[in-house]
């Protein structure tokens, strides 16, 4: 059990000795709705079900529970002084370059989204994770690739080079957990949430 929420009162599920952990934004219904209409066009393409997306903040791997709990209690001094924020998803993208493996939908530039993942950043240090290797992409993974066809995800990127969700209020951030499954979508958990309180 985390210490620091415990404080918060916040309520967790936390009992296994070892945690597949990542922080993350949730995405509202209304916004996820926009993200879901994209969804169609690319042979290949492995598509997210809602309640897999979200904005990564960090992947904290797999670490056991002392580790996490210590995680836990970095939170709130790592992101004291972030406020609340709006946000928009904006564009696509894909990761792999000419051999793509993932489809996303990006963000809006946001200095206090940038803020909040380097916070969350500090935190994994300050729990003597190793650093995070690649910088940091916003975006929502919507779609894993398993064969798609170069043109096709070239031309789904251009299509919705200028897509534009509704802006939404960014009030916190949530840890889940990450259960792999093999004949269906990883299985997401919230684990603990944390207010920006400024």
């Amino acid at each position: 059990m985390f210490k620091s929420s415990e404080a918060h009162g916040i309520s967790l599920n936390l009992k296994l000795m070892s945690l597949r952990l990542f922080a993350a934004l949730s995405i509202p219904d209304d916004v996820a709705a926009h993200v879901l209409a994209l969804m169609k066009g690319v042979a290949g393409a492995k598509w997210r079900p809602r309640e897999n997306l979200h904005l990564t903040l960090r992947f904290f791997g797999e670490i056991t529970e002392p580790v996490a709990e210590d995680l836990d209690a970095e939170f709130e001094t790592a992101t004291r002084g972030i406020e609340p924020f709006a946000l928009r998803l904006k564009g696509a993208g894909s990761f792999g370059g000419v051999d793509p493996h993932a489809l996303w939908i990006g963000a809006a530039e946001s200095a206090s989204l940038k803020q909040l993942a380097a916070a969350c950043e500090k935190a994994a240090r300050r729990v003597k994770l190793k650093p995070e290797p690649f910088k940091f992409t916003p975006h929502v993974t919507i779609a894993y690739l398993s064969g798609a066809m170069l043109d096709r995800v070239q031309a789904f990127t251009a299509q919705h080079a200028l897509f534009e969700a509704p802006v939404f209020d960014v009030a916190g951030f949530g840890l889940y957990s990450s259960i792999t499954r093999k004949s269906a979508p990883s299985l997401y958990r919230l684990e603990a949430e944390y207010p920006l309180l400024g």
